[in-house]
């Protein structure tokens, strides 16, 4: 079967979407390549005990799926949420 990326509404928005990643989740305490940020799902997968694979993850509960994506998703919203307060901010 093969993987399903997500792609953002704005194409163009991939790089600043993988740099925003690669960056929250180096601060969280992961190790992240800049060339390919989805890899660090690995890594939180084998954190939480999460048998996470390169190839068929059919196996995965959706709760299971579901920890490894929010750990990174949930963080990413976090840091979004957190720079845009910090733009409002600095406009009032």
């Amino acid at each position: 079967m093969a993987r399903r990326k997500r792609r953002p509404l704005i194409p163009e928005a991939r790089e600043g979407l993988d740099q925003l990643k690669a960056n929250v989740m180096r601060k969280q305490g992961y190790q992240t390549d800049p060339s390919n940020p989805d890899n660090v799902k690995y890594e939180v997968a084998k954190e939480l005990g999460i048998p996470l694979k390169e190839d068929y993850n059919g196996n995965l509960t959706s709760k299971q799926a579901g920890k490894v994506g929010g750990n990174i998703g949930g963080n990413m919203v976090k840091e979004m949420i957190r720079m845009a307060q910090e733009n409002l901010n600095k406009r009032g």
